[in-house]
């Protein structure tokens, strides 16, 4: 699927090159606080039935990009499409969030999981992305994904989110060796998933460890990031001629930001409580920094979203390798018209931190 990009800014910044400016892309860009992604979810009958249908799929991952100069797509799917697939019974409840009928709290339980047949239990996902791919016709590339095993290990142990993460951390901390059993299965399976988005057509990745940083640091390390170096490792790094970059994103992660990038990634994802001036300094020129604006902001006066993104900006500093976007998800109930008003800060005040590179 070789194919001329009109804009590979986000791919130019993530292998550290120069660029006229910040590239942007947000977590979670295809989602709620949009009108027209509401009236689609309405009309598909369930959040995952708009998952598995390629065409609404697509439209919504397009969405976005109608609205806002946005430098990335990223596929509209879920991080626990691999747990639904082991046959757990993922159904969402209004307001509740996702939740499984058939949680993993034992060794036994844990023992009967099999990675699943990605291929086959996931063609819809490959579907999906073979459909963006081909409508983005080269317009910007497209950002496969996946959850981090230990995210998905809390899902599939608490049976639900979770505010204490009792069950899990029970498990990891009373038998250890079967919580490293379901993690390296859990590994196995994204590993097969993202390869296999990446074949049809993802152009980067990004893997989200929603929930490491909720662990202490030796269980961080053992747990958590052990299992994504696993994943990067056995990773498709190149196809259609092109390196297909990793971005690793765990919350609440910044004090792990040197362990993150010695695990292999070309990026390393930031949330707001990390300053960039500072994670750029511990990392040097090892990796691409993506983040890193609290989503919080976007409910601010434009004034205020715009001097936020000029300290970003100016805490990152001047030259390649940051990839400008939010430090999670973008909330819900978020006017569209402050994005509007962030993007187009980032877009007047961004060329200043490249023009001399940039133009050398």
């Amino acid at each position: 699927m070789i194919m001329e990009l009109n804009n590979d800014r986000f791919l130019r910044a993530l292998a550290r090159q120069p660029v006229d400016r910040t590239p942007v892309w947000m977590m979670r860009q295809a989602g709620r606080y949009l009108p027209e992604y509401r009236q689609l979810r309405g009309q598909a009958g369930s959040f995952m039935d708009l998952c598995r249908n390629t065409e609404l799929a697509c439209e919504v991952t397009l969405q976005p990009l109608e609205r806002y100069p946005l430098d990335a797509a990223i596929l509209f799917s879920d991080i626990l499409t691999i747990p639904d697939a082991m046959g757990l019974g993922l159904y969402f409840e209004t307001g509740e969030g996702p939740k499984f009928r058939k949680p993993v709290r034992t060794t036994e339980a844990v023992a009967a999981l099999k990675v699943p047949d990605t291929e086959r239990d996931l063609d819809y996902v490959m579907n999906a992305v073979r459909t963006i791919r081909s409508e983005l016709n080269g317009r910007v590339p497209l950002i496969g994904f996946s959850g981090s095993p230990w995210t998905l290990a809390t899902y599939m142990v608490e049976g639900a989110s979770s505010k204490d993460f009792r069950h899990v951390k029970t498990m990891l901390y009373d038998t250890p060796d079967a919580m490293h059993h379901l993690l390296d299965l859990l590994a196995q399976a994204v590993t097969d998933y993202l390869n296999a988005q990446i074949r049809a057509g993802a152009q980067a990745v990004q893997i989200f460890d929603t929930w490491g940083g909720t662990l202490s640091t030796p269980a961080y390390l053992e747990f958590s990031l052990r299992y994504m170096e696993q994943i990067v490792a056995g990773l498709i790094r190149e196809h259609d001629g092109r390196r297909v970059p990793v971005i690793l994103f765990t919350k609440n992660g910044g004090q792990w930001v040197e362990h993150i990038a010695s695990a292999g990634p070309d990026a390393v994802g930031l949330d707001w409580t990390t300053e960039l001036s500072q994670a750029r300094a511990l990392v040097g020129h090892r990796v691409a920094l993506q983040g890193n604006l609290d989503p919080n902001v976007l409910f601010a006066k434009p004034s205020a979203i715009r001097a936020e993104v000029a300290r970003i900006l100016d805490s990152y500093g001047e030259g390649p390798g940051h990839i400008f976007n939010l430090g999670h998800g973008i909330s819900q109930f978020t006017d569209p018209e402050r994005v509007t008003a962030f993007m187009e800060a980032l877009h007047e005040l961004s060329p200043a931190y490249h023009r001399r590179i940039h133009n050398a």
